[in-house]
């Protein structure tokens, strides 16, 4: 297990431009730190599916028992199962994968109130940046799965979205898991964005697929060629 606490410098005053180049430097330093051990521990997993979700959920939810057996079945066909590490629809991937004996992983980050680790974890990298960690979930894998959750599962939407249409990562697997949930989000997508208003384009509505079924969700995983490295951005 990997963990890091080392913190940006924190002033409690006004700073210099000495200090302000001081501190630069530090955060400078982490960031290039957490992406070089970052993309190299997830280069460790040859073969695997990012889950997205949630944090607040309960284990009793629909939704994370949805999540744990999709999670078991990604594991059983030899794939690692990689979540933000956290509670939740993370934890529920987590432990399916788990349970199933395969590889489970978790990306975590620290949180003013500390989201520790989830127990289901084969193995975990911290980080403090939102954005290197994020990095580290939307160039690790050979699709993505999106289960019901708030702002941060939206944000990671639409960053693999927008770095898929723009080809900066390759055309794979983007699945909206629970359609209950998602159909007015895809709604709102068809009929405002496009429709409407022509902000994107016929292209764009094929960037994601809305599905529940199991053996099609990993029937898309396996017929999605491997990739060989992890790619840095372009």
């Amino acid at each position: 297990m990997q963990k890091d606490s080392t913190h940006p410098l924190k002033a409690s005053r006004p700073i210099t431009a000495e200090e302000v180049a001081s501190d630069a430097k530090k955060r400078v330093s982490l960031i290039d730190k957490e992406f070089t051990e970052g993309l190299e521990f997830i280069r460790k997993y040859e073969k695997s599916v990012s889950i997205f979700g949630s944090s607040m959920l309960p284990d009793n939810s629909p939704y994370c028992q949805k999540a744990r057996e999709i999670g078991a079945a990604i594991a059983k066909i030899g794939y690692t199962v990689i979540t933000g590490g956290g509670p939740g629809i993370m934890q529920a991937a987590n432990q399916g994968a788990f349970e199933a004996g395969g590889k489970s992983i978790g990306l975590n980050i620290t949180l003013p109130h500390e989201q520790a680790p989830n127990p289901y974890l084969t193995d975990y990298y911290e980080f403090y940046y939102f954005f290197s960690r994020k990095v580290a979930l939307t160039f690790a894998a050979e699709a993505y799965l999106f289960f019901p959750g708030g702002y941060g599962t939206m944000n990671e939407f639409f960053e693999i979205a927008t770095l898929v249409q723009t080809q900066r990562i390759e055309s794979v697997p983007i699945i909206l898991v629970c359609s209950e949930f998602w159909k007015p989000f895809d709604s709102f997508i068809k009929e405002m964005l496009y429709k409407k208003n022509k902000m994107i384009d016929d292209h764009s509505l094929s960037l994601y697929t809305l599905c529940d079924d199991e053996k099609e969700i990993i029937s898309m995983i396996q017929r999605t060629p491997i990739i060989d490295t992890v790619p840095f951005p372009k």
